[in-house]
């Protein structure tokens, strides 16, 4: 039966393909595709931690106490029996065989699926039996964790050697099954979680939790891939396989589609396409407005391979280097000097010649450097210790980036950006901390080369002293989507409060265009790095403020440059202080 699940539109676009249910476990698991070559490796590594589990079940039992209750050695029976359930089994082959899923992703499938057929039964007792189940598949998954071996790399999560996690960048061949598009549908997904799928192995996202401007929503965008977050329902409502279709446009998710109903989105999708390829001949169009002025799109990038797609849109440089990518997933075992210097000249190279903007470590709130802490580890993670907070604290790990950053800019163009400025104390500290790092490389005879500072005016007490800030840095970064989060009290990864998100806000729109009268008053170079600057609907209205410099997601390069080739500045200007002074400016967002 066809129904809809309604959600917040984030990712631009038309997905249709059969559903991935990821399912919830209090475990953490790793989801990743395995080459055709590995399935009997991975069949196996599932049966051998399946007769873990029998072995060490039926020592417990020949060990237990002669006074125990009977109720405990009838329970173990019972769990055995489930192990050695030969359907259970060949389920998990098929998913490993026919999907390619690495045996944790096959057996916590399953597990989703048996686990609905036991909450439909009639019967009490029978349906109970599922927390056997559950307990089941957390012992076979305690062991198959401890008996991976991880690969060495960056990207979590790890995977066991000889798998191809997609975050390899590798175009994956996914046979048989594969071959029909597949969309993933999760309770939520983490920014490391969206990276893993980074080479496009999914046609779309559906996450039931999440706002706008949720990492996982940003990082959605930044792949051009249709993504549908907030749907509360869907990881309950969607099982294994459903035919899915996501509406990007318009934050709707259609489950089950009649072929009348497939064959509407399917025309919607291949005129999505056509635009995207008219796009295309503006690549090496200037970016200029209609009246002459220069405008600078600039590109967001999370991983320094990122960079070929930043220059395949017609981007003029990066506007923003997100380097906390590096760090995430790590356990611990954070990135040393060599490795962050080799990263940093990457994008450099990539971005062959362009400038590079780097921003430090920003992490805290929704980007959490191990995803391995309790949930409580932050008490209210948005107004704690994260970001420039962060860095300050440790001032080792600090200097460590700072190091491997300044040597860097010895091969290209490289602006420094420090995130979550808001104390002139905290200014003074940070540009401290840089000079103790060039004085380390002098000390050592380390080559480095010269590099703008700049400041991320995010916070509303940054954007109402944002002269005093000007006093210090070469350049200025607005972070719209934190600005916006602190300005109206919302956070912005909650789906709860998302309807009163609102970057068009008197508020927001207010801080905006002081921040960037005054950096151009001052001389100085002011860009827009938030979702505002990718945000269509608001181009326009910045150009009009005075803005000259967007960065924002590759993929949504291309349209803003559309757009600012139909603009007239010196007819934006004075509509758009009539905007800022409106008590509803959305009204007024079309001149």
């Amino acid at each position: 039966m066809t129904f809809a699940i309604h959600g917040l539109a984030v990712s631009r676009g038309i997905a249709i393909g059969r559903a991935v249910v990821v399912a919830s476990s209090r475990m953490e698991v790793v989801h990743y595709f395995i080459r055709p070559d590995q399935v009997e490796s991975e069949i196996q590594r599932a049966r051998t931690a399946r007769n873990a589990v029998i072995d060490e079940l039926r020592r417990l039992q020949e060990e237990m106490p002669k006074d125990a209750p009977g109720e405990l050695d009838a329970l173990l029976d019972v769990h055995l029996m489930l192990l050695q359930d030969q359907a259970l089994a060949e389920a998990i082959r098929n998913w490993i065989s026919e999907r390619l899923y690495n045996a944790e992703w096959a057996l916590t499938t399953q597990l989703e699926i048996v686990s609905r057929q036991f909450d439909e039964m009639d019967d009490e007792y029978l349906r109970e039996r599922k927390a056997d189940l559950e307990q089941v598949v957390e012992r076979i998954l305690r062991h198959m964790k401890g008996a991976a071996s991880p690969i060495a790399q960056a990207a979590p999560p790890l995977a066991p050697t000889g798998a191809t996690p997609a975050a390899s960048g590798q175009q994956l061949q996914l046979e048989g099954a594969t071959e029909t598009p597949l969309v993933l549908v999760a309770q939520d997904l983490s920014p490391a979680d969206m990276l893993q799928f980074k080479s496009k192995v999914f046609a779309g996202f559906i996450t039931a939790v999440g706002g706008k401007t949720s990492h996982t929503a940003i990082v959605a965008r930044s792949m051009d891939i249709p993504a549908v977050v907030g749907a509360r329902a869907a990881s309950q409502l969607i099982r294994q396989d459903d035919w899915v279709i996501i509406d990007g446009n318009e934050g709707v998710v259609i489950v089950d589609p009649t072929p009348i109903i497939l064959a509407e989105y399917g025309f919607r999708q291949r005129q999505t396409e056509l635009e995207r390829e008219r796009l295309t001949r503006l690549r090496y169009t200037p970016s200029l407005t209609m009246d002459g002025q220069k405008v600078e799109l600039l590109a967001n990038i999370e991983q320094p391979s990122d960079g070929a797609a930043a220059v395949r849109a017609g981007a003029v440089g990066v506007g923003l280097f997100r380097t906390e990518f590096l760090f995430m997933g790590r356990s611990g075992n954070l990135p040393g000097e060599e490795e962050q210097y080799r990263a940093y000249r990457e994008a450099i190279d990539g971005m062959q010649g362009m400038p590079v903007t780097i921003r430090t470590l920003d992490v805290g709130a929704d980007k959490p450097l191990d995803k391995a802490q309790p949930k409580d580890y932050y008490l209210n993670p948005a107004l704690g210790l994260r970001a420039i907070r962060w860095s300050l604290a440790d001032p080792v790990m600090f200097r460590t980036q700072l190091r491997a950053i300044l040597r860097a800019a010895a091969h290209g163009q490289i602006k420094l950006l420090f995130p979550m400025l808001a104390h002139r104390s905290e200014i003074e500290q940070t540009l401290a901390q840089l000079r103790q790092a060039q004085h380390e490389l002098d000390v050592r005879g380390v080559a480095y080369g010269p590099v703008k500072l700049g400041a991320m005016i995010e916070i509303p007490a940054a954007a109402l002293t944002v002269r005093s800030f000007l006093q210090y840095f070469d350049f200025l970064s607005i972070g719209t989507n934190d600005l916006i989060q602190y300005t109206l009290a919302i956070d912005r990864a909650d789906e709860t409060v998302a309807h009163l998100y609102d970057p068009m806000h008197p508020a927001v729109l207010r801080l905006v265009a002081e921040v960037i009268a005054a950096a151009n008053a001052a001389g100085k170079e002011v860009c827009v790095c938030g979702e505002m600057a990718g945000d269509l609907s608001m181009t326009r209205l910045l150009l009009g403020l005075g803005l000259r410099s967007f960065s924002m997601h590759p993929a949504q390069i291309l349209a803003v440059k559309q757009e600012v080739l139909r603009s007239d500045c010196s007819k934006l200007a004075p509509w758009a202080g009539e905007v800022l002074v409106s008590e509803c400016p959305a009204q007024m967002l079309a001149p």
